[in-house]
Parts: C-alpha cells; sequence; structure tokens
C-alpha cells in the first residue's frame, strides 16, 4: 500500500519577508536524509566546520560572504550558489539582511572554531 503525502507548498519569500531578528535559521523541508534551511541574518557566523555533510548554499537575497581559512572569501548575490565541501572550515557573513538556502544531511554535525 502506498502511503498518502500531502503536499505543502512553500513561498520562501512569505516565510522570511517579515523576520527582523540579527539571525534566524531553520528547516524548510526534509528530502530523504537531506534538508534544506533557510537562513535570514546579518553580521557574522562563527567559524566552523562540518565534518559529516557538504554545505550547498543559495543566495535568494543580499549578499553572503564566505569566509576560508586557507582561501580568498567568495561572495555569492541573489541566484549564485556554492558547494562547501565536508571538512572545510569556513564562516558565514552578510552586511546587511540576506536569505540563503542551505542544503545539507539532516545529521550535519557543526564543530565550532574559536579564531
Amino acid at each position: 500500500m502506498i502511503e498518502k503525502v500531502d503536499l505543502e507548498k512553500v513561498n520562501l519569500q512569505e516565510i522570511t519577508k517579515n523576520i527582523k531578528d540579527q539571525h534566524v535559521n531553520f528547516a524548510v523541508s526534509n528530502v530523504n536524509n537531506h534538508c534544506l534551511r533557510i537562513a535570514v541574518f546579518s553580521g557574522e557566523y562563527k567559524w566552523h566546520y562540518h565534518s559529516n555533510s557538504d554545505e550547498l548554499f543559495t543566495v535568494l537575497e543580499g549578499e553572503l560572504f564566505i569566509d576560508f581559512e586557507d582561501k580568498d572569501t567568495i561572495v555569492l548575490k541573489p541566484n549564485d550558489t556554492l558547494l562547501i565541501p565536508a571538512g572545510t572550515v569556513h564562516r558565514t557573513r552578510a552586511k546587511q539582511r540576506t536569505v540563503n538556502l542551505c542544503f545539507e544531511d539532516k545529521n550535519a554535525d557543526t564543530i565550532m572554531i574559536n579564531k
């Protein structure tokens, strides 16, 4: 027997348009063993890495700066995407309100680094 699944349409602009907090990050959907998260933020996130998951970023609004400990900073603008391999030390920054999607393993760990 096939299980019935409720289909739910989600409009990303609608769910983020009224967020005024400096940092909000939540799951939008689960896809098999992965999770699609959306983040609305400004400022800096801490240096970290994920030992067990790649991380795919897609910017919807604003500019996302991704700093690396051993590479130049990459700037993502709306509709840009970047895959960060597991184990890569990085941090995200935004000078103004930025909205981005992140696709990663549901059980991704986050290991913080003091810098």
